[in-house]
């Protein structure tokens, strides 16, 4: 099986830091994943192996907030691209979080860099009130 030299390195930074973080039910992993259209988050409780909450662009809340922005904004949100529809998938977690008591979470970034839709999600996730 051939994958690129990009693919394995992210699988390398992804199980060094999995070494490092878990996620209990006082204090579940906020984990993201950022494909080349979507992002996607999910809240996870490793004490379980469950997935507590889980927010992406391709969800339907995305759909329904295209009708509040302006055609061309529209378009790239509903596409589930760029750092506009990760913050609203940032603040969408967080609201679902905050319904189920959840203020303290881990942040997995999941072996992408810190930068872009990762980071723009992060930080609308933590300025609607959850704790990193």
């Amino acid at each position: 099986m051939l994958t690129s030299k990009k693919v394995l390195s992210r699988k390398r930074r992804q199980r060094s830091v999995r070494k490092r973080i878990t996620g209990s039910d006082a204090c579940p992993r906020l984990c993201v994943y950022r494909s080349s259209k979507h992002i996607y988050a999910q809240v996870i409780s490793d004490e379980r192996g469950v997935t507590l909450l889980s927010a992406s662009t391709l969800s339907k809340e995305a759909a329904g907030s295209e009708e509040s922005k302006g055609v061309s904004e529209a378009k790239e949100v509903s596409e589930g691209r760029g750092v506009e529809a990760a913050k609203e998938v940032g603040l969408r977690i967080a609201k679902m979080c905050q319904d189920k008591q959840i203020s303290r979470v881990v942040f997995d970034r999941n072996g992408f860099l810190f930068h872009g839709r990762v980071k723009a999600l992060a930080e609308a996730a933590r300025e609607a009130g959850l704790v990193f």
